[in-house]
């Protein structure tokens, strides 16, 4: 499968070596790397960061700025990310020259992002999630409906995200966050090959997600690194896809309920599965202890909206996903701190924002560096 940097780790959690989606841990056996570089990039994170019992974060030996950890998230393949329909030719433009989002290969950063914390309520919540699935059903028709993506097209998907970490120059550590940026990958239906190009990931003309994984074998499509082939042949019963889910992820992350809410989370930001498979996941969800709804959320493109989440009693944290008030569509994922203190020196107070996605864009391609023209 293909390596997904769609967001760098920020410091805050400490259970596993790799952290997922904004704190939450990555077991070893969930990243597969097409590329010894990312390997590379990975091993070098995690030997300078070493994870303590809340993520801490140990200073560089250089004394230079460290880079966050790369999130789970990061490491769901896009190979799952399509669009209802493929995009008319003459509404895709080729990156040529470099990235997207300009000739830096880095990312700035500023102020830890806060936020207000938004009223949570575990009243209405399944029916909110019924709603929910009944629009993801009836979805457009193409891709997202089941009719697949061709062998020789990209799904591609372009995102607005952040996430804030503690960031060490000497002795003296301080909460960051990350500039907000577009990150781009595509991958093929069978996630065997893909691209990326990422300010801080990759150089301006991105790298290739193509290739064996760290121990030289072929990746194998699975829950926690699908591809689009693979969503596409998972149970649409949602009790039975919720079984799987438990199945999987047994003895991951900090719970069973959160590391299924997790997983659920990963799935919806990060791939575009059939409308059925994605109306029975928000029906799973709903079958999750402690999932709740949040009045008011805010995506990292600045939508409001209403938020289905669920608070990791461990760390503090609250997972939100995020979706528009009339439509239901879902429009991104935020993570919160919203209880106690996390991160290194407990620098990560309730109201920091540690994680936020926007999902702007999603769309079947003909080759790799090819994006609507909107994306961005």
């Amino acid at each position: 499968m293909n390596a997904d940097l769609s967001r760098s780790h920020p410091a805050g959690r400490g259970d596993d070596p790799l952290l997922p989606l904004a704190e939450r841990e990555l077991p070893a056996d969930r990243h597969q790397f097409h590329k010894e570089r990312l390997m590379a990039q990975i091993r070098q994170d995690l030997r300078a960061d070493g994870a303590g019992e809340h993520g801490t974060a140990a200073a560089p030996a250089t004394g230079s700025a460290r880079r966050p950890f790369l999130r789970r998230g990061v490491l769901v393949p896009a190979a799952a990310f399509v669009l209802a329909g493929a995009l008319a030719a003459g509404f895709l433009v080729h990156v040529e020259g470099g990235g997207a989002d300009g000739p830096g290969s880095t990312i700035a950063t500023g102020p830890a992002m806060t936020t207000a914390i938004g009223a949570a309520n575990a009243q209405g919540t399944p029916q909110l999630l019924d709603r929910i699935s009944l629009a993801a059903a009836s979805a457009p028709t193409g891709a997202a409906a089941g009719t697949g993506v061709r062998p020789d097209q990209f799904v591609y998907i372009g995102s607005r995200t952040a996430t804030t970490y503690v960031r060490t120059v000497g002795e003296k550590s301080t909460l960051v966050s990350e500039e907000l940026h577009m990150r781009h990958q595509w991958n093929s239906p069978d996630g065997l090959k893909g691209w990326l190009i990422e300010p801080g990931n990759t150089g301006p003309e991105g790298i290739t997600l193509e290739g064996k994984d760290e121990r030289g074998r072929t990746p194998t499509p699975h829950l926690n690194a699908p591809s689009y082939d693979y969503l596409a042949g998972l149970p649409t019963d949602p009790d039975a896809l919720l079984r799987k889910i438990y199945e999987e992820t047994r003895g991951k992350g900090r719970g069973p309920d959160q590391e299924a809410f997790t997983t659920i989370g990963d799935l919806l930001r990060a791939s575009l599965p059939p409308a059925e498979l994605t109306a029975a996941l928000y029906r799973a969800a709903a079958r999750i202890p402690g999932v709740v709804t949040v009045d008011d959320a805010v995506d990292a493109a600045g939508r409001h909206g209403l938020a289905v989440a669920r608070l990791d009693e461990t760390s503090g944290q609250r997972e939100e996903w995020i979706f528009d008030r009339g439509t239901l569509a879902y429009l991104g994922e935020r993570t919160v701190q919203v209880q106690g203190v996390s991160g290194e020196g407990g620098l990560i107070k309730p109201g920091t924002v540690v994680s936020t996605t926007a999902v702007m864009t999603r769309a079947v391609v003909d080759r790799v560096k090819e994006i609507p023209a909107s994306a961005g």
